[in-house]
């Protein structure tokens, strides 16, 4: 008994959202014709194109791209590059690779270094293979040769190509790793 007194409580709203939902419909469906009725884009009018004027050519006398002096000094520019080049990467490519020159340099931790002899090493890792480097010797994919050993750092010289595709000289660097615990 006690449900049937507040079945009316939800049976009122219900039906008056449907009763009001097809008539709200109808005049939602109106006022949108009316509102399409009274607008009116603006259209804003695009400006006249420029006339084309075209420029008679005229020959000048301050450059001339098919000189001949001017093509003998490039030519002679480009062999003076690729003989440096050539004198930069020669003994490189004239030497036996070292071992860990197969591998990129990303892949090569430092992970140590000690003195012995006298002589700085340093103690790097490729993959779980710990290696003894001492300065002068190559690793890394660029022709690296080490030039110095520290305690925390080896600086490298490597030889890559610029944007150019020239040969050149720059300097790169393995930080101590430390292990995480």
């Amino acid at each position: 008994m006690r449900r049937l007194r507040w079945v009316p409580v939800f049976l009122l709203p219900l039906t008056l959202l449907v009763a009001c939902s097809s008539a709200s419909e109808e005049e939602l469906r109106d006022w949108m014709v009316q509102q399409k009725s009274q607008t009116f884009p603006k259209v804003v009018p695009l400006s006249e194109p420029k006339q084309f004027k075209p420029e008679n050519y005229t020959e000048t006398t301050e450059f001339d791209a098919f000189n001949p002096k001017k093509l003998t000094l490039a030519l002679r520019k480009d062999s003076e590059q690729a003989s440096s080049n050539a004198a930069l990467l020669e003994p490189e490519l004239a030497r036996r690779k070292d071992p860990l020159e197969e591998f990129p340099l990303d892949t090569i931790a430092l992970v140590g270094s000690l003195v012995r002899g006298g002589q700085p090493v340093a103690l790097v890792t490729v993959g779980k293979l710990l290696y003894q480097m001492r300065l002068g010797d190559h690793l890394g994919q660029n022709y690296g040769r080490i030039t110095k050993i520290v305690e925390t750092e080896v600086t490298l010289r490597e030889i890559v190509q610029d944007a150019a595709g020239e040969w050149i000289e720059r300097t790169a660097s393995l930080q101590l790793q430390e292990r995480s615990k």
